[in-house]
């Protein structure tokens, strides 16, 4: 296949290219890893140190996906330069689980549900037929719409802000539309490395805004024992417990992780240039898929979130050239570095969640606008329309008001108290039904 590339799949690049190559990624995706660790531990109220252990777990655990995925051991692995992170998909329910059960519940069912993924691997071929696009974009849709309340939530200031009653004030509104604007601001320049680093530079300007507004409050910890230091991983640091009502939801976005993996993949591998048919590509596809459930699988074990492949690191492998392989090697280690030192992550626990919140708004609608792309991409007839109604419907309706399940069993509840749940279920069964009943009736 005829490429632009300058290194291919399994080229070396020389060292310095390399390092260069992998400093443009890790801009990337540094701010979309330690996002929803953050999220997540606003929403629970973690302390500041356990905020800080979150963050830094989550970046030693995507630094070892990536280096498994570039890798390919065995047949785990789709072989290419895949960058791992943690997975916005999987925000509602972990915060769900969590107010239920804390973080021994989040990381049990996590490592609970993580096999499914890794079985689909064996079997995507047969459950595309149920998991269709429409389906798919369906359920990315409504996380990002489910995800745009919390963004919400953090420009206002978060949920401290709620209970000390500074919720919405004009100091917090107007840092959290500085990020926004900044980064918007970025994202429109010619200059293609300000784009790619437009989220990093826009959060950079709303913390610098904090800082000279008083907002940030350093005596919350002590620099100086963080400096000095380093995280151990601690496996099973919190504990593990199960609760069968989130392993559902867990399960299903599992599954719907997989079909997006395989998209993602995909499209590496077509950026890479090489084929995307055939045994070679079948059995890439599922070492990358069963790595995604493995990596997932680890991320729990190490106290941190489900991972999933990043799509965006394929415009940067058409933006520079290098679908290098073994440049992920050197992204994996930067990862696994930045996510020993305790600094790192305590000073993003520092951030107030105004700064946190304009970046994340913008990036959650990003979400719900490549779900409607993935539906669009489809045929709308009478069908789908069907199928989006009830699925959409049910699954906003849920977010918006969900008291209506305030006297139904604890189990119905656990199970379809989350918007995402809820509307791909019914998307999954409203597809299957509807065509049931048409081909019956043809």
């Amino acid at each position: 296949m005829q490429t632009d590339l300058i290194y291919g799949i399994e080229d070396r690049p020389p060292v310095k290219e390399a390092l260069f190559a992998a400093l443009q990624h890790l801009l990337a995706i540094f701010v979309a890893i330690i996002t929803p660790p953050l999220i997540i531990a606003g929403a629970l109220k973690l302390d500041l140190e356990t905020t800080g252990f979150l963050v830094s777990m989550a970046l030693f655990v995507s630094g070892v996906s990536t280096f498994i995925q570039c890798r390919r051991v065995g047949f785990v692995g789709a072989g290419l330069l895949c960058i791992q992170g943690t997975s916005f998909s999987f925000i509602g329910p972990i915060i769900t689980a969590g107010l239920a059960g804390g973080l021994p519940l989040i990381f049990g069912v996590c490592i609970a549900a993580a096999p499914v993924e890794m079985a689909v691997s064996y079997t995507f071929k047969y459950l595309r037929t149920i998991i269709t696009p429409l389906v798919s974009g369906i359920v990315v849709t409504l996380i990002g719409l489910s995800l745009v309340k919390v963004g919400i939530v953090s420009c206002g200031g978060g949920y401290g802000a709620m209970d000390n009653g500074t919720f919405g004030s004009a100091r917090n509104l107007m840092v959290a539309a500085a990020v926004l604007l900044s980064v918007l601001f970025f994202n429109c320049c010619r200059n293609k490395y300000l784009r790619m680093s437009s989220i990093v530079l826009g959060i950079g300007t709303g913390y610098l805004l904090a800082l000279a507004l008083g907002m940030v409050d350093m005596s919350a910890v002590s620099l100086e024992s963080h400096l000095s230091g380093f995280h151990v991983p601690v496996p099973f640091k919190y504990g593990l417990d199960i609760n069968w009502h989130s392993f559902l939801a867990f399960a299903l976005i599992y599954l719907i992780t997989s079909i997006e993996a395989t998209g993602d993949i995909t499209a590496n591998s077509m950026t890479s240039g090489l084929p995307v048919e055939g045994k070679t590509y079948l059995k890439r596809v599922s070492g990358g898929i069963f790595a995604d459930g493995l990596n997932s699988l680890l991320a729990g074990v190490f106290n941190s979130f489900p991972n999933s492949i990043f799509a965006q690191n394929n415009g940067i492998i058409q933006l520079t050239g290098v679908a290098s392989r073994y440049v992920g090697y050197y992204i994996a280690a930067m990862l696994v570095l930045l996510g020993l030192f305790p600094i790192v992550g305590i000073v993003f626990s520092l951030m107030p969640d105004p700064v946190l919140g304009g970046a994340t708004l913008l990036m959650f609608g990003t979400v719900a606008a490549a779900g409607i792309r993935i539906i669009t991409s489809q045929e709308i007839n009478r069908k789908a329309t069907l199928v989006l109604a009830v699925s959409l419907s049910l699954g906003i309706g849920v977010e918006l008001m969900p008291d209506i399940l305030g006297t139904a069993p604890e189990a119905v509840k656990s199970i379809f108290s989350s918007g995402i749940a809820t509307g791909g279920l019914a998307a999954i069964i409203t597809n299957i039904v509807v065509r049931v009943k048409e081909g019956k009736g043809e």
